[in-house]
């Protein structure tokens, strides 16, 4: 039986772009305004944050933001970033505090989607190995050191694990070497397979198309993570959700309600 008791989908910000970093191959000349998401998952055994966006200083200050967004070896720009879209400030909407989290789960470690985790050294963070390993080489541009650089509470996996019952670790590598998806099992109705960065749009997992930055170029292995998605969701009915998609993630936003 699941020990999930509620989940919300949490917007930390924007990040615009063009569409071609989101479909290889697909899109060009077309800019499109991404989410940058974390999401919170209650359970009877404590608080699970996939995932934690931006670091918000690295916007907001002038000298930071030039050193790691505005210079051309950076082709993607700052993204877009609010006082109130920071994390601390979303969960105190709750009623929470950074403390009330337990585990953090990232899904990868690019720099809008682990940039906030130097905020959560209370918490244990998951990661795939072979993860922290392309963090620290680095293996793309997406990757900034100086978002690990703090005491982290490391806790390093290999394979697919249940973190707690309902709540599943799925292994998604492509985008990155070792990305991370989630399946989520509610109280009731359809379980969540959040899909991360292994599907940006709706239309990846239509059309079965990879993300534009592939680890090692390897878009084989992307579109191979889409499929096991798809199969995945089809055995189990789960719907699957991407991860930025504007129009998608609106339809879905009902902050600081909740789904269970």
């Amino acid at each position: 039986m699941t020990q999930v008791k509620k989940f919300w989908p949490i917007l930390t910000g924007t990040h615009r772009y063009e569409k071609t970093l989101s479909t290889r191959g697909h899109g060009k000349g077309v800019i499109i305004d991404a989410p940058i998401l974390a999401y919170l998952i209650e359970t009877a055994n404590g608080r699970i944050l996939y995932d934690v966006g931006c670091d918000y200083n690295k916007i907001v200050d002038d000298v930071k933001r030039k050193h790691f967004y505005e210079h051309e070896g950076f082709p993607f720009g700052p993204p877009q970033m609010t006082e109130e879209q920071r994390l601390p400030n979303r969960l105190a909407e709750l009623g929470l505090q950074i403390e009330d989290v337990d585990v953090v789960f990232c899904g990868h470690l690019h720099f809008d989607h682990a940039g906030g985790v130097c905020e959560f050294c209370n918490a244990e963070v998951h990661v795939h190995e072979k993860e922290l390993e392309a963090a620290r080489e680095p293996a793309d541009e997406a990757y900034f050191a100086e978002d690990l650089d703090c005491p982290i509470n490391w806790r390093i996996y290999k394979g697919e694990y249940d973190l707690v019952p309902g709540v599943r670790a799925i292994e998604t590598p492509g985008h990155t070497a070792g990305h991370m998806s989630m399946m989520i099992e509610l109280p009731k109705g359809k379980p969540i397979l959040l899909a991360g960065d292994a599907a940006d749009l709706s239309e990846n997992l239509e059309k079965e198309i990879a993300p534009g930055l592939c680890w090692k170029d390897n878009e084989a292995m992307a579109i191979e993570s889409i499929r096991k998605l798809k199969e995945l969701a089809y055995r189990t009915g789960a719907e699957i959700w991407p991860n930025h998609d504007m129009k998608y993630f609106e339809s879905k936003n009902c902050f600081p309600q909740f789904f269970s």
